[in-house]
C-alpha cells in the first residue's frame, strides 16, 4: 500500500498576544480574497486605513482574556486532537493553521518529505462557508500541486448532518442540558449575506426563495446557512430539546455590509430585556474553543446579557477532545483506508 498520512486543518490563532503579532496574523487572514471577498483596491484601503491601525490593539486585548500557558486555546486543543487521533489511526496525522503557525505550506513539506504518496485532508469545519472550509481547501490543494503533484489527495467534506457527528455534539451537549435553563441559543459563525450568494450555483436560491433552507435545492451543498440550520435541528431532535427553548443566532460580525442574522450578541441582550434569566450557548461551527466562544460568547455575551436583566449564561464547551468526537475523525480515517482498491 502506498504510503498515506492526514492533515487536519483549521483556522489559527496570533503567534502571541502582542499587538505586532495580532497584526500580522489579522493582516494575513484579511488580505483573504475568499474573507474579505471585494475588489483588492478597495481591500487594500479597507484594510491599511481602517482594520489594521485599530483592531489589532483590541483584538491583542481579547486574546489575552484566553490565553493559556500553552498559548492560543485554539491551536492548543488541535494538538491535543491531532495527538489523540495519531493514537487511534495508524498513519502520521498532521495538523496545519489557515493562517498563522503551524503553517500549511509548511506542514506540506513535511509530508512530502516523509515520502507521503496520499493524504487525507480533513478540514475541521462542519460547514461550508467559502470563508472557512473552501479557502482552507484551496490554499492545501494548491501546495500539494506546487510541492508534489503526483501526491493524491482525498478530502472530507462537509459533516454538518453526519449522524457520528451530531451524535458527538449531543455527547459533549447533554450534561449541560440537566441544568435548568430558559433558552439555548445555537450561534453559529456569522458570514456576509453576498457568501451565500455567491457559492450558490443557481444564483437564484439563497435568500432569494421564501423558506430557502427548508426548499430542497442543490445550492444547499454549499449552502452556509442551510447547513448550520440542519445541525441545529438535528440536535435538537437527537437531544429532544423543546422546539421553543431555542434560537438560532450568528456572530462575529465585521463591517456594514448585511450579514446573516439574528446576531447572537443582539439576541442575548433581547432575551434579557424580555425577562429571560437563563441561557444556555452552543457554537456548533466550533469544534474547537477558541476566542469567539471564550472571549466574545462567555464573556462578552455574558456581561451583554446580566447588564440587560439576564442571570446567568454559559458556554456549552465545544467538542475539543470528547471521545465520540476523536472517533468520528478516526473512523473517517479508516473509511479512507478501506476504500483503497
Amino acid at each position: 500500500m502506498s504510503k498515506k498520512a492526514v492533515l487536519l486543518l483549521n483556522l489559527g490563532s496570533p503567534k502571541s498576544t502582542k499587538v505586532p503579532d495580532v497584526r500580522r496574523y489579522l493582516r494575513e487572514f484579511l488580505s483573504d480574497p475568499r474573507v474579505l471577498d471585494v475588489n483588492p483596491v478597495l481591500r487594500a484601503i479597507v484594510l491599511n486605513l481602517f482594520i489594521l491601525p485599530f483592531r489589532p490593539r483590541r483584538s491583542a486585548a481579547a486574546y489575552a482574556t484566553v490565553w493559556t500557558e500553552q498559548g492560543s486555546p485554539l491551536i492548543a486543543t488541535s494538538k491535543k486532537q491531532r495527538d489523540l487521533l495519531a493514537a487511534k489511526v495508524d498513519m502520521p496525522v498532521h495538523l496545519g493553521m489557515r493562517y498563522g503557525e503551524p503553517a500549511v505550506p509548511g506542514v506540506i513539506k513535511q509530508i512530502v518529505a516523509d515520502g507521503a504518496e496520499e493524504i487525507f485532508l480533513a478540514p475541521l469545519y462542519p460547514h461550508y462557508a467559502m470563508s472557512s472550509y473552501e479557502t482552507a481547501v484551496v490554499q492545501a490543494m494548491e501546495e500539494v500541486a506546487r510541492q508534489k503533484p503526483s501526491i493524491k489527495v482525498t478530502l472530507l467534506q462537509p459533516f454538518y448532518n453526519d449522524p457520528a457527528y451530531i451524535a458527538a455534539l449531543a455527547d459533549a451537549t447533554a450534561p449541560h442540558l440537566q441544568e435548568d435553563y430558559d433558552k439555548i441559543i445555537f450561534s453559529f459563525h456569522g458570514v456576509p449575506e453576498r457568501h451565500l450568494r455567491k457559492t450558490d450555483p443557481s444564483h437564484a436560491h439563497c435568500l432569494t426563495v421564501p423558506d430557502c433552507c427548508h426548499c430542497p435545492h442543490p445550492a444547499h451543498a454549499t449552502c452556509y446557512r442551510h447547513q448550520c440550520v440542519r445541525t441545529m435541528e438535528l440536535l435538537v431532535e437527537k437531544l429532544d430539546i423543546p422546539r421553543d427553548k431555542t434560537v438560532l443566532c450568528f456572530q462575529s460580525r465585521l463591517g456594514r455590509d448585511p450579514w446573516l442574522t439574528p446576531q447572537t450578541d443582539v439576541t442575548v441582550e433581547r432575551l434579557g430585556h424580555e425577562g429571560v434569566k437563563k441561557i444556555l450557548v452552543i457554537c456548533p461551527s466550533f469544534v474547537s474553543d477558541c476566542l469567539e466562544t471564550l472571549e466574545e460568547v462567555a464573556e462578552g455575551c455574558k456581561e451583554t446579557f446580566e447588564e440587560a436583566g439576564g442571570e446567568h449564561l454559559k458556554l456549552v464547551p465545544c467538542l475539543n477532545e470528547n471521545p465520540r468526537w476523536i472517533d468520528f475523525l478516526a473512523d473517517r480515517c479508516r473509511r479512507w483506508v478501506s476504500a483503497e482498491p
